[in-house]
């Protein structure tokens, strides 16, 4: 499902940038998972993120998640689906960062405004399921 054709030019302008920003994002973070090429930081990981690691699925299954996200935004396929498949992801960025570490908040911030303008944007597609009809 697309934008509205009813939306001004302007409007579906932002959307894609929205759009095609919050899928780089994604894409580039969660193709790092698993080749590396974004430099560690000097600090020492949180336990959060070493207890994640040891796991030895979690990281790999939040690239992967991240990595197919990035993939239908950048690409416009199934749009509504790739935003709610990562909300739950940037919810847990956002509660990372507030909890963790609050300096490096930005990126985490961008990608949840991001997330909400184009949620917003897709609306319609969402409005089923906040029909209270049953099946």
């Amino acid at each position: 499902m697309s934008v509205s054709n009813t939306r001004s030019k302007p409007i579906r302008i932002l959307v894609l940038i929205a759009r095609l920003l919050l899928g780089l994002l994604f894409f580039v973070f969660g193709l790092n998972g698993f080749i590396h090429f974004i430099p560690q930081p000097k600090t020492p990981m949180p336990d959060f993120i070493v207890a994640l690691i040891n796991t030895h699925y979690m990281i790999q299954l939040i690239s992967g998640t991240q990595l197919l996200t990035g993939i239908l935004l950048l690409s416009g396929v199934f749009v509504p689906f790739a935003l709610v498949l990562i909300a739950p992801v940037i919810v847990n960025i956002i509660c990372f960062h507030i909890f963790l570490a609050p300096a490096s908040i930005g990126p985490g911030a961008v990608a949840l405004l991001l997330e909400i303008f184009l949620v917003i944007a897709y609306r319609r597609a969402f409005a089923p399921m906040f029909s209270g009809q049953r099946r």
